[in-house]
């Protein structure tokens, strides 16, 4: 299983999470570095993470149209 560590966005939805996870990358031709920021939405069955908490999301069966991915713990 595939994890990945983010911030919470948003906690708007019932039982679900938007996470906003940031990754490097590194250009082919001029070899510098830039950011890339991807969001995932997670399922949080208690509702229990508010906004800018540091999660740890696990990828999971399809859960709905847009949901893939299963809430794992909450570091902060």
């Amino acid at each position: 299983m595939r994890t990945k560590k983010g911030a919470v966005i948003s906690t708007k939805m019932d039982s679900t999470i938007t996470v906003e996870v940031q990754t490097y990358k590194i250009h082919p031709k001029y070899k510098k570095s830039y950011r890339v920021t991807t969001k995932f939405y997670a399922h949080d069955e208690g509702n229990t993470c508010k906004e800018w908490d540091v999660v740890v999301i696990k990828e999971s069966r399809p859960l709905s149209k847009l949901k893939r991915w299963v809430l794992l713990e909450k570091l902060s």
